[in-house]
């Protein structure tokens, strides 16, 4: 799928720099074998409650697979006439499809019709990515109301610390652009 080859389906002839580009397994515009449409790159689904830790999960797997670009706005869509215009409208498509399947039902259907990645990634930022301060609210009002009862000590110290890591990424969400 990533590779160039002499059969070019009567689109022209490609580049040597554009084959280049997409077989360079660390270039942004490479997609391995096994990445396809149906890919799910996180195990819970975005329901809207769930977005800051979805978001970090989402950007842990962007970042691992080199598209982070196409998501943050940092690879811009090209020209129509530029050379690697194929390859980012394939990759553009990919991830699209990858966060599309990343949310439930109901939010995928108002992502459908955005024509970039980018634009879905800036979407879903601007419905779910409430204001810190309700967000640290509601954790510190968990907190003060786990308690062990039945829980082993171990069970109670991983909800703690799970209250305790989302409390920590919103205060970086504060200082981070």
């Amino acid at each position: 799928m990533a590779r160039g080859g002499s059969n070019n389906g009567g689109r022209g002839a490609q580049s040597t720099s554009e084959i280049v580009v997409v077989e360079d397994s660390s270039s942004p515009y490479f997609l391995h074998n096994g990445d396809h449409l149906g890919l799910t790159l996180v195990s819970n689904p975005l329901n809207g409650a769930n977005y800051h830790t979805w978001r970090r999960a989402m950007l842990m797997a962007l970042t691992a697979k080199n598209k982070l670009g196409f998501v943050d706005g940092t690879i811009s869509r090209p020209m129509s006439t530029d050379l690697i215009f194929g390859s980012w409208n394939r990759c553009n498509n990919m991830i699209s499809s990858w966060i599309i399947n990343a949310v439930t039902r109901e939010i995928a259907d108002s992502l459908l019709y955005l024509d970039s990645s980018s634009d879905i990634w800036k979407d879903l930022s601007d419905h779910f990515s409430q204001g810190n301060g309700p967000c640290i609210f509601q954790i510190k009002k968990q907190l003060s109301a786990l308690n062990q009862g039945s829980l082993d000590v171990n069970a109670y110290f991983t909800k703690l610390e799970i209250l305790w890591d989302n409390m920590a990424s919103h205060f970086i969400y504060c200082r981070s652009p």
